[in-house]
C-alpha cells in the first residue's frame, strides 16, 4: 500500500454531489490534490477539467480525472456514487439499489487503500456507513457518514431566519437518521448562549410554539420539497461535506452531527447513526452522548429501531 498523502481527497462520483463536492473543497482551500472517479470517465474529466481552468483564483490545487488505482495514497476518500433520490421517493427506498453498489465500490476502494478515511455521503447514508464499514473491515473511527451535518445547518439557518439572528450565533443538532425519523434536540438549543424556550421571550420578533414545530417539520421536508423544484440537493450538502474534510485534514477536534457505528450510545448497537461527535485527523475522536432530554431519547431509540429493522431485510 502507499504511504498516505496527508493533503490528497479522492471523490468517488462525478455527478451533481461529487462534482459539486470538489468545487467546494477548490474554493476552500481543502486539500492540495483531489481525484475524481466515476464509471463514467468522459464525465469526471469534463468536470477535472472544468475546476482546473479555476486553478488561478484558488490556493494551489492539483484536481484531476483518475480510477481507484490513483485513490492509494489517498487520506480522505468521499463516496457520493449511487443511484440518486427522485421526486415521491424517500431515502430508504433507495437501500437495495444503492447497498449493492457500494459492495463493488468498497471492494475496488481496499483493493488499493486500507489506511485513509472513508466518507459516505450517498443515500440512505446511514444504513450506507454501516455496511461500509462491514464491507470494508476498516476500523470504525474511519467510516463517517455525512449524517444529519447538513439537517443540522438547515435546523440552524431556519431558527435563524425565524428569530432574526445570524446563523453562526444560532447552536442546535438534529440526531438519528438523516431521514423522515431525524431528532431535533430542542432541549440543548440555544441563540448565544441562551436556551431557546428562554430566548423566544425576548425576541424581538414574538415566536410561538408552533413556529418552532414548523421549523423541525421544514427540516425534515427539505430535501423533498428541493427535490421536487429543481430535482436534485447538492450545494448545501457539499458545504456539509467540505465542512467535514476540513475538520479531518486539519485535525480540528470539531463537533459535527455525523453518521458512525453506535457502540451501545443510548443503547443502540450495530448500527450507524448520528450524535454530534469530535471529528480530526484519525476520524472519529469520540461520539458524545449529550444529556438528552426524556422525549428525545426516546425519539431516537425509535430512529434506530426503525433503520435497524430495514437493516434486516437487506440481503446481500
Amino acid at each position: 500500500m502507499a504511504e498516505i498523502n496527508p493533503n490528497k481527497i479522492a471523490v468517488i462520483g462525478a455527478g451533481g454531489v461529487g462534482a459539486t463536492t470538489a468545487y467546494a473543497l477548490m474554493i476552500q482551500g481543502i486539500g492540495s490534490e483531489i481525484v475524481l472517479i466515476d464509471v463514467n470517465r468522459d464525465k469526471a474529466e469534463g468536470e477535472a477539467m472544468d475546476l482546473q481552468h479555476g486553478a488561478s483564483f484558488v490556493h494551489p490545487v492539483d484536481v484531476y480525472a483518475g480510477d481507484y488505482s490513483d485513490l492509494a495514497d489517498a487520506k480522505l476518500i468521499v463516496i457520493t456514487a449511487g443511484a440518486a433520490q427522485r421526486p415521491g421517493e424517500t431515502r430508504l427506498d433507495l437501500v437495495k439499489k444503492n447497498t449493492g453498489i457500494f459492495k463493488n465500490i468498497i471492494n475496488s476502494i481496499t483493493e488499493y487503500n486500507q489506511e485513509g478515511i472513508l466518507l459516505v455521503v450517498t443515500n440512505p447514508v446511514d444504513i450506507l456507513t454501516y455496511f461500509t464499514w462491514k464491507f470494508s473491515g476498516f476500523p470504525a473511527q474511519r467510516v463517517i457518514g455525512s449524517g444529519t451535518v447538513l439537517d443540522s445547518s438547515r435546523f440552524r439557518t431556519l431558527l435563524s431566519k425565524n428569530c432574526q439572528v445570524a446563523a453562526s450565533n444560532v447552536h442546535g443538532y438534529i440526531i438519528g437518521e438523516h431521514g423522515d425519523s431525524e431528532v431535533p434536540v430542542w432541549s440543548m438549543t440555544n441563540i448565544a448562549g441562551t436556551q431557546i424556550k428562554n430566548y423566544c421571550p425576548i425576541c424581538s420578533k414574538s415566536c410561538r410554539e408552533h413556529e418552532l414545530t414548523e421549523i423541525s417539520d421544514d427540516v425534515r421536508n427539505a430535501a423533498y420539497e428541493i427535490i421536487d423544484k429543481k430535482g436534485a440537493t447538492f450545494y448545501a450538502v457539499a458545504l456539509g461535506v467540505a465542512r467535514i474534510a476540513r475538520a479531518i485534514l486539519r485535525d480540528e477536534n470539531a463537533v459535527l452531527t455525523v453518521s458512525s457505528l453506535m457502540e451501545g450510545y443510548y443503547g443502540v448497537n450495530d448500527m450507524s447513526l448520528s450524535l454530534p461527535t469530535l471529528i480530526n485527523s484519525d476520524g472519529i475522536k469520540q461520539v458524545l452522548e449529550l444529556p438528552l432530554a426524556e422525549n428525545e431519547e426516546k425519539a431516537f431509540k425509535e430512529s434506530a429501531a426503525k433503520l435497524k429493522e430495514t437493516i434486516k431485510n437487506i440481503t446481500i
